[in-house]
């Protein structure tokens, strides 16, 4: 089970989301009303955004994609989020959609989940939605995420593709939306190794001790450059940053490099959401979009959401993935990029289990 203290700081990063500035609380909320819709009752999507902000490029931004996509699906839902500043407006912010009868709220994010949880008990008859938490009430709709399954196929792929033989991870700070990151990518490697007879090493994380390296920050880019100099520095080639906005120091001076090393990235395709996409090999990607745009179209369409067991994302039913190689696509050679595709089939099969401490409760 993750501890309440993992769950509070969990949203605010969620593995490299760039929380890049907050909005004031209280601040009008942000309608995105179709004028055209068909003029009958509305179903109206609430969003309550972690303290990132609706523009941090990551977490927030990825799940009001998921309304917006929703909406343009089906012209009967009205859509409005509201920012928070600092976790004691998260209530507020919660109660606030409650009061003017929101048909759904979401909540962005496992730092929500206490809020999420006493507002719930407050409204039974509510129907609520939390990303990366799952507070255990039947009006909660709990998404949650598996990463550990597409970081081990991107840890046998940095594996495949080290020319040092050591690749590196760091987090922001140990928690489980951040370690369970650094698990997959560990025992990505470990399987490289053990099929091709190879040991290349993993810096910055030991698996089985659950101890490594971390930038301590979820925001100070100079503080994930420190941490990544280091793993460089001990001749590591490709390094994953779990740190949010801190990581980015990690992918500009990488793509300054000129070619010592790459990285990694986590979330959101960094070639979308970063300007490094030339220092980036691959991202692990959690499809938080496609997760609540299905939850809110199916409570739009008269659908019980039901809480258990929720929605647990997956290889199997790309609720994860990696991203493309984007300038790295000529660069990797077709058997590895064969073997990293053969993975997911193995692990979305049963055929390879892939284990962490930190995987999401059901």
């Amino acid at each position: 089970m993750r501890s309440v203290r993992g769950m509070r700081i969990a949203s605010a990063v969620v593995a490299g989301g760039l929380v890049l500035g907050a909005a004031a609380c209280g601040e009008a909320p942000d309608d995105d009303k179709n004028a055209g819709g068909t003029g009958g009752k509305k179903f109206s999507a609430c969003m309550v955004t972690d303290v990132g902000g609706i523009d941090d490029k990551s977490f927030n931004t990825s799940a009001w994609k998921g309304l917006q996509e929703a909406k343009k699906e089906n012209d009967s839902i009205d859509i409005k989020n509201v920012q928070s500043k600092a976790e004691q407006d998260y209530e507020v912010n919660l109660t606030g959609f409650v009061n003017q009868k929101c048909d759904f709220i979401l909540a962005v994010g496992g730092l929500m989940s206490d809020a999420t949880k006493k507002a719930a008990e407050a409204n039974p008859n509510q129907q609520f939605a939390i990303v990366d938490a799952n507070p255990g009430l039947d009006n909660i709709y709990p998404m949650q995420f598996d990463t550990a399954q597409a970081a081990f196929q991107a840890g046998y792929l940095a594996a495949g593709m080290s020319k040092t033989g050591k690749v590196g991870t760091y987090g922001g700070q140990p928690i489980p939306p951040v370690t369970i990151f650094m698990d997959g990518f560990a025992d990505g490697v470990a399987y490289y190794n053990k099929a091709k007879s190879k040991n290349v090493q993993v810096l910055g994380w030991d698996k089985a001790a659950q101890k490594g390296s971390f930038a301590n920050s979820f925001e100070k880019q100079d503080e994930g450059k420190k941490v990544s100099d280091a793993l460089v520095a001990q001749g590591a080639d490709i390094v994953m940053p779990v740190a949010g906005g801190a990581g980015l120091g990690t992918t500009a001076a990488a793509k300054s490099s000129g070619g010592k090393y790459s990285v990694v990235w986590v979330d959101i395709d960094g070639c979308e959401s970063t300007p490094d996409c030339s220092a980036i090999l691959t991202t692990v990607v959690k499809n938080i979009p496609e997760a609540v745009k299905e939850a809110v179209l199916k409570a739009a369409g008269g659908e019980k959401l039901q809480a258990k067991p929720g929605f647990v994302g997956t290889l199997a039913n790309t609720g994860v993935s990696i991203a493309p190689y984007h300038d790295f696509d000529s660069k990797v050679p077709a058997d590895l990029k064969a073997e990293v595709d053969k993975l997911k089939a193995d692990i979305s099969a049963g055929t390879i289990t892939v284990t962490s401490k930190a995987q999401p409760t059901k």
